[in-house]
């Protein structure tokens, strides 16, 4: 199984790259493949690391004590936490740059595109590439923190407090989605992401068709995104989606470090969080903006 994030799906943590992947099938007659002598092998699906290049050899022989397993070189939940730490403040930091120095105006607008489509490319680039680049991580998230900046001081100049409810909103999102998530609420299986992935893509669709639809002047006051009760609703399925791209990012995290995925994979784990919690930001950026229109 792969995740919804294009990184994880593209390069990291699947079981072509000799590191993962979920569900490595057992060969005819035997065993899932690298399954032998791995504590993680009873846990269902046999061991995705299959070719882990990190994995405990037997070098003592039989009947040899057992040795203390390889931890250098694999990546753990402090590296994920502390390159997740970064990218979220460096975004944070280009946020807050943008908006002490670019008052709003049809020129701030323009840059915010521009930073859009910039970080847009810069993902991209990332999600093809079979390593990861730090450099083009942090880019990412320098020029995705202008745009988040530069929108979101358009939007509390219209609706005064906008950017704050939507700050509050996506930690309680994230935060109730990790706390579902490790009490085992959800399971992230094949056909839980299946569905999901379903509905994203089903989504994601009907927003370009309208997007399209708004542009030829089609439908009026944004159509689907508009700022009144369907517009809300169409927001809150967002923000729905959102959580579920988290859940499968932390699946492939908690994948990742128990099976021993290098250590450069922390800064794809950072990069996938990062471009879902900005996902998840601009949508509640919009249902704040909705919701206090409606007072």
């Amino acid at each position: 199984m792969r995740s919804s994030n294009p990184v994880f799906s593209r390069r990291g943590f699947s079981r072509d790259n000799g590191y993962a992947g979920f569900n490595t099938a057992p060969q005819a007659g035997g065993a899932a493949v690298g399954t032998q002598g791995n504590p993680y092998a009873q846990q269902g699906g046999g061991n995705p690391y299959a070719q882990n290049p990190y994995a405990q050899q037997d070098q003592y022989g039989p009947g040899a004590p057992p040795q203390a397993p390889v931890t250098a070189g694999r990546m753990t939940m402090d590296d994920v936490v502390m390159r997740t730490s970064m990218t979220l403040g460096t975004v944070a930091v280009g946020a807050i740059l943008a908006w002490a120095l670019l008052p709003v105006s049809s020129t701030s607008y323009g840059l915010a595109i521009g930073s859009a489509l910039v970080a847009f490319v810069l993902a991209i680039v990332q999600s093809f590439k079979r390593k990861a680049s730090p450099a083009l991580i942090i880019g990412y998230a320098a020029f995705e923190g202008v745009f988040l900046g530069v929108i979101s001081e358009m939007y509390n100049s219209r609706w005064s407090g906008a950017p704050f409810q939507a700050v509050l909103g996506t930690m309680a999102v994230s935060g109730a989605t990790l706390l579902v998530y490790k009490a085992g609420w959800i399971r992230v299986t094949a056909r839980y992401a299946r569905i999901g992935m379903a509905i994203a893509i089903a989504f994601i669709l009907a927003m370009a068709v309208n997007l399209l639809l708004v542009v030829f002047g089609v439908a009026e006051d944004g159509g689907l995104r508009s700022m009144g009760p369907l517009g809300a609703i169409v927001g809150i399925i967002a923000i729905i989606l959102g959580a579920f791209f988290l859940t499968l990012d932390f699946k492939q995290i908690e994948d990742g470090i128990a099976y021993g995925a290098p250590r450069e994979e922390a800064w794809l784990a950072a990069f996938g969080l990062t471009m879902t919690l900005v996902w998840i930001y601009v949508e509640m950026l919009r249902l704040a903006a909705i919701f206090s229109s409606s007072d």
